[in-house]
């Protein structure tokens, strides 16, 4: 199988120099053509195809104004304008946002393809350089060999993810939300309104900067660490697991909901939650997404036409039996995902 890394790269003096020449080259083009697409749509109200800009930038490296284009390899600059193009396409197909021009504040990247570098056993050879990156490299090989599936152990779990707990499980376990950015909050909004009360570009700024900067870097750190530990525990423990298809995307649009929604990583859950258990043999059950798992009984089978998202617990009309919220969901996800495998023959282990 396949295997994507992550890598970090340690640039000397001279490849620095080049990176940045780079950086500020690719965010050169990128804010000319995003302007000459605007004025052209203003004026002569007429879209930019890719091979216009294509050719606006061969013309621009004839300039004296912009002749230290060419200094840097011509791929990224390339690249940019086919990012720029595929990213107006996904805005008026409704999938992405308006571009926006970029700052030399902001992160600055180059994308390069494969043309424009070689990765040889002395380092990571861009185009352009006359010396290699070095590169920590962490793997031997990209190829690796398929994993051994982990042993049966014949048990089935539902996961009903949630807010006030990250997950609930039929058994009445909860696991708890560890909630990174509330616990971060304060510290980051103390950085923020020291920083809002420099002056820009002074080094009290800077340094208020870098410790917001620092302070994300931790959010962000803490919101990958606890779903992989608890996707781990989950395919390490069981054969078959359930979670539900949410609808993450319409549902961060809640105004009241939306900050703990995203801080509670669901998407991100379920994709780590998919690939590891392919890796391990485990089988992933998604129930479809308007499944009625809070508002059906678990006894009776009586389906309630209404749940308000604040009502925790509810008596069934049918049979009077009184029902948690989340555990029901749970126990209802728990049951689907034991149908599933049976109806598929009962195996867990991938074709």
């Amino acid at each position: 199988m396949r295997t994507a890394y992550k890598v970090r790269a340690y640039p000397g003096p001279e490849q620095a120099a080049l990176l940045r020449r780079t950086f500020g080259c690719v965010r050169v083009v990128w804010n000319r053509a995003l302007a000459a697409r605007q004025k052209r749509y203003t004026v002569e109200k007429r879209p930019t195809s890719y091979r216009e800009t294509d050719a606006a930038l061969v013309a621009w490296k004839r300039t004296d104004e912009l002749a230290f284009l060419s200094e840097v390899s011509s791929v990224p600059l390339q690249q940019t304008l086919r990012h720029q193009h595929n990213a107006f396409q996904s805005f008026f197909a409704r999938r992405g946002r308006y571009p926006r021009f970029k700052t030399r504040r902001g992160r600055q990247s180059a994308p390069y393809t494969r043309s424009a570098f070689r990765i040889k056993p002395d380092g990571l050879w861009l185009a352009k350089t006359s010396a290699p990156l070095r590169v920590a490299w962490s793997w031997p090989d990209v190829d690796q060999p398929d994993p051994t599936p982990l042993p049966a152990t014949g048990e089935t779990v539902g996961v009903d993810l949630g807010v006030t707990d990250f997950a609930g499980c039929p058994t009445g376990a909860r696991i708890v939300n560890p909630r990174p950015l509330a616990k971060r909050e304060r510290n980051l909004a103390r950085y923020q309104r020291r920083m809002a009360r420099s002056r820009k570009g002074s080094h009290n700024w800077a340094t208020a900067k870098q410790k917001v900067a620092r302070a994300h870097s931790k959010v962000r750190a803490a919101r990958r660490d606890f779903p992989h530990q608890t996707s781990t525990g989950l395919v390490r423990r069981f054969d078959r697991i359930g979670v539900e298809d949410l609808a993450v995307v319409n549902m961060v649009r809640h105004r009241c909901l939306a900050k703990v929604i995203s801080d509670v990583g669901w998407g991100e859950f379920r994709a780590m939650l998919a690939y590891k258990a392919v890796r391990a043999g485990r089988q992933l059950v998604v129930l479809d997404r308007w499944y009625p798992s809070r508002k059906t009984c678990r006894s009776c089978g009586h389906l309630l036409a209404h749940l308000s998202l604040g009502t925790r617990q509810w008596t069934c009309p049918g049979c009077g039996t009184r029902h948690d919220r989340d555990l029901n969901a749970a126990q209802h996800i728990d049951t689907a995902a034991g149908l599933v495998a049976a109806a598929s023959g009962g195996t867990v282990r991938p074709a």
